[in-house]
């Protein structure tokens, strides 16, 4: 049921996501808007690679609590609806956690020119379901060990989630969760069109994983 409150955690969760830590932290510490440098993209893989690990990581944490934070908000239009957690409260999750990676792929704070949304994406994963998000996060690891390719690995933990929720921990889940996953797969894929196609060419960056870079 639509409600005010609902509305307002909406919107707050589309605020929250809107923040641009890429492009705040690149300008505030660095003097540098991290979109104009790189793939120009404001999220944290860009930050790694223009300004290296010590703007990347607080970007990517930030951006990571930004989902599971909005994707939180779901409890408290839950216990104002109905005095305890609703039986929709898993679509109330979802709804939310959406609207965050919206508005970090288009942050109304930074000229709706914002990220590919993957480490948002990952918080909401989060709060949706720990088990497979822990999944995706082993994978993730493993496979930018091997290759050093964020964008591969991103992809590949992008449909482990779908794997995951499907056939492992499909006991924490239901329809709705396994229709995000696919829905998942199919943003990972769009935001990551131009990645693929580097990736099949063999002209895909890698990322250093232990030497500091600075932008020039």
């Amino acid at each position: 049921m639509i409600t005010a409150y609902s509305i307002s955690a909406l919107i707050l969760a589309y605020f929250c996501g809107s923040i641009p830590t890429a492009v705040w932290i690149g300008q505030a510490f660095y003097g540098v808007d991290v979109r104009e440098y790189g793939s120009g993209n404001a999220g944290a893989t860009n930050t790694f690679r223009v300004l290296g690990k010590k703007a990347g990581i607080p970007v990517m944490l930030i951006d990571i609590l930004k989902g599971w934070t909005a994707t939180n908000l779901a409890y408290f239009i839950g216990v104002s609806t109905t005095g305890g957690l609703h039986s929709n409260y898993i679509s109330y999750q979802l709804a939310l956690g959406i609207a965050a990676v919206m508005g970090h792929l288009f942050p109304v704070f930074a000229g709706f020119r914002g990220g590919k949304g993957i480490a948002t994406l990952f918080g909401m994963v989060l709060a949706v379901n720990l088990n497979a998000a822990l999944l995706c996060v082993s994978v993730f690891i493993i496979v930018l060990l091997i290759t050093r390719y964020v964008s591969l690995s991103s992809i590949t933990a992008g449909f482990t989630y779908l794997i995951g929720v499907t056939f492992f921990y499909n006991k924490y889940t239901n329809n709705l969760v396994v229709i995000f996953g696919m829905l998942i797969c199919l943003l990972i894929l769009v935001t990551h069109q131009k990645n693929i196609e580097r990736l099949l060419k063999g002209k895909e960056s890698r990322i250093n994983l232990f030497k500091k870079k600075t932008a020039t």
